[in-house]
C-alpha cells in the first residue's frame, strides 16, 4: 500500500479539508450507527475522523491505523487529549496486525481506493470483527469524474464500483449490506454487518 503523496498530505491535513469533513462527511458517512467497544479505524489520515468518533461515542476505545507514518505522526498528535481512549498504530489494510475477532466495529473514510487489492481490505475486515460486528464507511467510487480528478496523481487507485462493493460484501459472508450512492454517483456508504 502507497503512502499518500505530499499534496494529498497536505490536503488530508488542512483545516478546510478537516472541517468539511467533520460537519458534512462524518454525520452522512456514519450515520445513527451505534457503535460500542473496540473500534477500528483503517486508514485514518490525520484523525479528523477518528476524533469524531471519540467525541460522539464516549464508550468505544479506537484503534487509529494508517500505513503513512506523516499521518500517524498528525493523528497522534490530534488524539492525544483523549488519552487511552485511542491509539495510532501502523497497518496495511490488507495484512492487518490484529488477531481474528479482535472488534466489535470497523470503520473506513475514503481510504479503500488507495488500496489496490481492496477486496483483500474488506476480507481483512471480516477476519478481524467479531460475530454481529459492524462496518460501516464510505469511498469514492469508479466514475468519470473521479477518475479525472485522480489521474494526475503519482499513486495508483482502483476504484470499486458500487455494486462490486455490494458483491464483495455479501461473498464474505456480511449481512445487512447496503451500499448507497452519493454526490452524483461519485462515492458511496457501505454498511454491513458480520455474520453471527
Amino acid at each position: 500500500m502507497p503512502v499518500m503523496s505530499r499534496v494529498q498530505q497536505t490536503m488530508c491535513r488542512s483545516l478546510p479539508w478537516q472541517a468539511f469533513t467533520r460537519r458534512m462527511v462524518f454525520p452522512w458517512a456514519i450515520g445513527a450507527a451505534e457503535l460500542h467497544g473496540e473500534v477500528l479505524e483503517l486508514g485514518s489520515g490525520a484523525g479528523a475522523m477518528a476524533e469524531a468518533l471519540l467525541d460522539r461515542y464516549a464508550d468505544i476505545h479506537l484503534t487509529a491505523t494508517d500505513i503513512d507514518p506523516v499521518m500517524r505522526n498528525a493523528a497522534s498528535m490530534r488524539l492525544s487529549r483523549f488519552g487511552d481512549r485511542a491509539e495510532v498504530t501502523e497497518a496495511d489494510a490488507t495484512r492487518l496486525p490484529f488477531a481474528d475477532r479482535s472488534f466489535d466495529a470497523v470503520v473506513s473514510f475514503i481510504m479503500l481506493h488507495h488500496v489496490v487489492d481492496w477486496e483483500q481490505a474488506l476480507a481483512e475486515v471480516a477476519r478481524v470483527l467479531r460475530p454481529g460486528g459492524r462496518l460501516a464507511g464510505y469511498d469514492l467510487v469508479s466514475s468519470r469524474p473521479v477518475r479525472l480528478v485522480h489521474r494526475a496523481s503519482d499513486h495508483t487507485h482502483r476504484f470499486a464500483t458500487s455494486s462490486a462493493l455490494r458483491d464483495r460484501l455479501h461473498q464474505l459472508g456480511y449481512v445487512d449490506v447496503t451500499v448507497t450512492d452519493g454526490l452524483l454517483h461519485t462515492v458511496a456508504r457501505f454498511r454491513a454487518e458480520r455474520a453471527a
